[in-house]
């Protein structure tokens, strides 16, 4: 798609398992900037994750479809690239790149059309925000021009032979995003110098922090932190998630922490204050999945919740057994769980299964794709394991260890994050006992298990200390009654708490 001659749109792909909007968290790029075929060039959040889109054309930035926080659909221009103004044919830079191909591919699109080839890149110049200038993300400067990251009309180019290419502010900046890079010229006709980054500041003026992420803005706020107070180590003193994250670890410094108060400052994307001090929180990204995800199943399933307590001392124990025989390996309890699961469902296969509404048929699955429910900053998210039946115990142990970790981390693509066929979750480690938790829509069953702890219990007639958990299975009434449902349990039960009989089963 062209909007110009020369020009190309690149349109926000489709990101894969039918999701058909995302939501802009930063922009890597400036109009004006030169990028080349492959470069990232934003991070947006989709319903399922936090995902670098690269771009499949090379050039220079004309046109920022969308500002920071701002929901995009699939299909619509994301950025608008033009040739470089140094080409002798505009098509060429586009041809050689191509011809060179796309070593992205994102489902929905990518050039791929062989291996990768050398690309030039030219080296980029940022600038750091104007002193004194407030961030004002949802107003316009009738100097600077648009605000915020605020979205480019659609089509807009820069002017022939432009110097500075008219684009959108950056958050606490007065002048475009991306107006003087190197290999640009200032409209004087000299080079523009990095030196414009050390202007003196006006006295008694403050310049605002530069923040583009309204997820590091809502963090900051969640903790209490003055982002005025952060040093930027990002491009052009951009406050990133990782300069927070370091400055919530950090020891508590009075003059970093700001008093919760309910007149808090607008620019807090995504938190907005309501009457008599209350906060409206929109339901977008992922939190808006969890909810709509959550309450269908609660329309749909008829959900039946079991427990019982266990002794777990003997898994414990086994668990013990294993990583001091091989402590370069070990294995967590999750991971025993997990086999013990697996176990269960080879048994009793009628809950690996999903109920078909427009079919009026339950499909049991051949393989057990296993989800596990994890806690992160962006909300609860259940990666999954495919094929998990495959894999040995140890081998369970190191993929829970790494998808858990790329879960928190908000690496995982979508495929990742879906069609999984049972959950275990751990609820435990939030210092519970136990819960009734809503089943992963569509799937018919979920394992809880809760903290372990010392219990009295009755061991051989006699009273002793032991180590003590409580399991519960949340299961659909339409694909199996309480008997296989109970079978199912008690047989998790009995493998906790003596994992030899596990051995009868794998």
């Amino acid at each position: 798609m062209t909007t110009a001659v020369g020009n190309r749109d690149f349109l926000l792909p489709d990101l894969g398992e039918g999701l058909s909007e995302a939501e802009i968290v930063e922009w890597r790029v400036a109009v004006g900037d030169v990028v080349t075929v492959d470069q990232t060039v934003v991070e947006v959040e989709t319903a399922k994750a936090v995902v670098d889109v690269p771009c499949p054309y090379a050039g220079r930035v004309v046109a920022l479809h969308g500002a920071a926080g701002e929901v995009r659909p699939v299909g619509q221009p994301l950025i608008t690239i033009a040739p470089l103004d140094d080409a002798p044919d505009p098509h060429a830079t586009y041809r050689e790149e191509e011809r060179a191909g796309s070593g992205n591919v994102l489902i929905g699109y990518g050039t791929g059309h062989g291996g990768t080839g050398r690309r030039r890149r030219r080296p980029r110049l940022a600038l750091a925000p104007e002193p004194g200038t407030p961030v004002t993300p949802v107003t316009a400067d009738p100097v600077a021009g648009p605000a915020a990251g605020s979205p480019a009309p659609v089509g807009s180019q820069a002017p022939a032979g432009s110097p500075v290419p008219a684009g959108p502010v950056l958050a606490g900046s007065s002048r475009p995003a991306g107006s003087v890079s190197a290999g640009l010229s200032a409209p004087n006709g000299t080079a523009a110098s990095a030196d414009r980054t050390a202007e003196p500041e006006p006295t008694g003026v403050q310049s605002a922090p530069l923040v583009i992420s309204p997820i590091v803005r809502r963090l900051a706020k969640e903790h209490g932190i003055d982002l005025a107070s952060l040093r930027g180590t990002g491009p052009g003193g951009v406050i990133r998630r990782a300069d927070l994250d370091a400055a919530v670890a950090a020891p508590t410094a009075p003059a970093a922490r700001l008093a919760a108060v309910p007149d808090a400052p607008a620019a807090h994307v995504g938190l907005a204050p309501a009457g008599d001090g209350d906060t409206v929180i929109p339901l977008t990204g992922i939190r808006k999945v969890i909810a709509d995800k959550l309450s269908r199943s609660r329309r749909e399933i008829p959900e039946v919740t079991i427990w019982v307590d266990v002794d777990a001392t003997g898994l414990l124990e086994t668990r013990a057994a294993i990583n001091a025989a091989t402590p370069d390996t070990p294995v967590s309890i999750l991971a025993l769980l997990a086999r013990i699961c697996l176990s269960g469902l080879r048994k009793y296969p009628q809950l690996n299964a999903h109920v078909d509404t427009e079919g009026q048929r339950i499909v049991q699955s051949a393989g057990v794709h296993l989800g596990i429910a994890a806690q992160t900053d962006r909300g609860l998210v259940v990666p999954v394991l495919r094929d998990a039946q495959r894999l040995t115990t140890r081998e369970l142990a190191a993929a829970l260890a790494e998808t858990t970790a790329a879960a928190r981390a908000g690496t995982l693509p979508p495929a990742r994050l879906t069609g999984g066929t049972f959950t275990l979750n751990n609820y435990g480690v939030f210092g519970v006992d136990g819960s009734t938790p809503i089943i992963n829509h569509p799937e018919a069953a979920l394992l809880g298990v809760g903290r372990i702890v010392d219990k009295p219990w009755v061991v051989d007639g006699q009273l002793a200390v032991r180590k003590v958990t409580q399991i519960s299975l949340t299961f659909d009434h339409r694909v199996c009654d309480g008997g296989v449902a109970g079978g199912f349990l008690r047989h998790v039960a009995d493998c906790v708490e003596q994992p030899a009989l596990l051995v009868a089963n794998v």
